[in-house]
């Protein structure tokens, strides 16, 4: 097996909330780390341009993946406007041909943002087209299929405020320091809502809800998952069979 992991999401930072303790964890078993966002995070600010913020954001997204010794990608796409189309089906599939991951985390397909719900949707396709030769994509098709996990929603729940439970969890109670210092390396974000709302709420919430996962299997951290086992996408579960004790299922 190819030991390649890629974490696609909406936005910089999306990964270091959900799921960078994982792939922390999956970097000390000699996984090579790559990151990717959709969108550059163009509309995350209240004083910067759209230019000026994306290339913050970006060099942000840069640092924090180096973390972990991994590789950032952006697509391009805009905040906001993730659409689940053409451009963006063979963007995403042109990324996992370049990348040949063998496992794929993305945005739960139900969340608060239309832009995570778009990605997962997106990235869904993409990993199925991996393998198919007539793609409108440059790159050679590969097989098999990669493993695909959705993370958890914000804050665990759909629109509609009801809980979205994972079916997966991964204890990463010996990562927080090095997801928090990842999630850190977002300052345009953290600073925003440091001036809005006079604490650091972005790295409090991140850790109040690592916690709340990791009560739910009697340890103090924890990400949650789900599994895409969808025709065509290998059903056991690699996180299991690559973390051992560190994964719970529900």
């Amino acid at each position: 097996m190819n030991k390649t992991v890629l974490a696609i999401f909406a936005h910089p930072d999306d990964a270091e909330m959900m799921c960078a303790g994982t792939l922390s964890l999956l970097k000390k078993q000699g996984w090579d780390i790559h990151m990717a966002t959709m969108a550059p995070g163009d509309k995350g600010t209240a004083s910067l341009s759209r230019e000026e913020i994306s290339t913050v954001r970006k060099t942000e997204a840069t640092r924090s993946a180096a973390l972990l010794g991994g590789t950032y990608h952006c697509l391009e796409f805009e905040d906001a406007y993730i659409f689940y189309d053409r451009d963006t089906i063979n963007a995403a599939t042109g990324l996992l041909r370049r990348v040949k991951p063998s496992l794929v985390f993305t945005a739960s397909q139900k969340d608060y943002m239309v832009d995570h719900e778009m990605t997962g949707k997106i990235v869904q396709t993409a990993c199925f087209a991996c393998g198919i030769k007539n793609m409108e994509v440059s790159e050679e098709a590969f097989e098999p299929v990669p493993y695909l996990y959705y993370t958890d929603a914000m804050e665990g729940k759909d629109t509609l405020g009801k809980p979205l439970k994972p079916e997966i969890y991964v204890d990463i109670s010996d990562e927080m320091d090095i997801k928090e210092k990842m999630l850190a390396c977002h300052e345009s974000q953290r600073n925003w809502l440091l001036k809005h709302h006079k604490i650091d709420e972005y790295i409090l919430a991140m850790k109040r809800f690592s916690a709340t996962r990791g009560k739910e299997i009697n340890t103090s951290y924890a990400e949650g998952f789900r599994q895409h086992l969808g025709h065509g996408y290998s059903q056991d579960n690699i996180l299991k069979k690559i973390l051992g004790n560190k994964v719970f299922e529900k």
